[in-house]
């Protein structure tokens, strides 16, 4: 009677037994892309002529979109606000193998390349992702709300750090120029390493709901879906990385053929700092994206706030420790320009970020200081 019973129930597989390789949640596209860019750096795609770069450029937009569909997925299984610190923390690692490696081979100017590096993806980050984010969110939803406590706490922390590395060393007297001496590099590297730790915990553990989305609006079906299973999240995390490895070295390789057609235009080399920096940060772009366009700010926010935090918390650290062990200067300071532009920026935020509510306006207004960004780094 029971095997009669069983025999005649519907034969679906429960949660645990659904396959690895779901076409839903890993369709074979996002598997293909990282592997397509790691055959792509094995065999140095983008050295092939004019056919290769084209076909690496397109291999690069692809692992991109790979990335970013992988970490929603390990973002869907570990939950917020962890999720939001999978991608930043493994774009910001590997965004300082690309700055330490391009340090020591020599191309560009390698006292500059961290800081113009840094303050290119601040202002991308800042200016660029949030203001997309609140203009898409603004035009669909027409007004959009998320948690003030953390974002708050995201700006302090960021208005502190970016100052203290960015804006000081122009006005210390140990050293002269943009530099710090090896102490102050020193301390600095610690005082920023240590607010982005604090920050994390707070984030994590202390106090978590500050980052947590108010409540499910109804527009997001992602956060009913049922979420992957432990292994599909484990291939889904190794994808990712694979993606964001092939991202990097496959910009790096292309950078030669970008800093060759920038002086062949009559353009400033701060150009391949600012488009690497874009190529890099376009996963946390489209992933921050979505989530606003889901009519979900406070994941939006907390990707790219939390991505700036880490561009400095984790980046300066680790590009301080590799100049002094190889013994590269570093020159952190920037001018009176960028200085204005930073300034303006993180006012705006405060202001625009400061009522726990946003409107196409403030997002408009992001995108036009970036803008003027981009065009003073054209025409300085």
């Amino acid at each position: 009677m029971i095997d009669t019973v069983a025999d005649d129930m519907p034969t679906a597989a429960p949660a645990p037994a659904r396959k690895l390789l779901d076409k839903h949640i890993l369709p074979a596209w996002s598997l293909a892309m990282p592997i397509l860019g790691a055959i792509a750096i094995v065999i140095s795609l983008a050295k092939m002529g004019s056919f290769g770069v084209a076909a690496a450029g397109l291999i690069l937009i692809g692992a991109v979109v790979a990335a970013v569909h992988h970490a929603e997925v390990v973002a869907h299984r570990v939950g917020e606000p962890f999720g939001t610190l999978v991608l930043a923390v493994a774009v910001t690692v590997i965004e300082v193998s690309l700055i330490i490696s391009l340090m020591t081979s020599g191309g560009g100017d390698a006292a500059t390349l961290a800081r113009d590096t840094v303050f290119a993806a601040i202002m991308i980050i800042l200016n660029g992702i949030v203001g997309i984010c609140l203009l898409v969110g603004g035009v669909r939803h027409h007004e959009q709300a998320f948690g003030l406590k953390g974002v708050s706490a995201a700006l302090c922390v960021l208005a502190a750090m970016a100052t203290l590395s960015l804006i000081l060393p122009n006005y210390t007297l140990s050293a002269a120029g943009p530099f710090f001496t090896t102490s102050q590099l020193i301390f600095t590297a610690c005082v920023s390493l240590a607010l982005y730790a604090t920050f994390v915990l707070i984030q994590t553990v202390r106090h978590r709901d500050y980052f947590l989305p108010a409540g499910d609006t109804g527009e997001d079906e992602d956060s009913h879906a049922e979420p992957p299973t432990n292994a599909q999240a484990l291939v889904a995390f190794g994808m990712l990385v694979l993606a964001l490895i092939s991202v990097v070295l496959l910009a790096k390789a292309l950078a030669p053929t970008l800093e060759a057609a920038v002086l062949g235009a009559g353009l400033p080399i701060a150009l391949v700092g600012v488009a690497i920096a874009a190529l890099v940060l376009a996963p946390e772009s489209l992933a921050a994206v979505n989530a606003a366009r889901r009519n979900r700010l406070q994941t939006s926010l907390n990707l790219a706030l939390g991505s700036a935090l880490a561009t400095i918390g984790l980046t300066i650290p680790s590009v301080a420790i590799a100049s002094l062990y190889l013994e590269l200067p570093i020159a952190l300071g920037i001018d009176a320009r960028e200085i204005t532009l930073l300034a303006l920026s993180m006012i705006v935020a405060v202001l625009s970020l400061g009522t726990g509510r946003t409107t196409v306006l403030q997002g408009v207004v992001h995108l036009l200081i970036f803008a003027t960004f981009l065009f003073t780094t054209i025409v300085p």
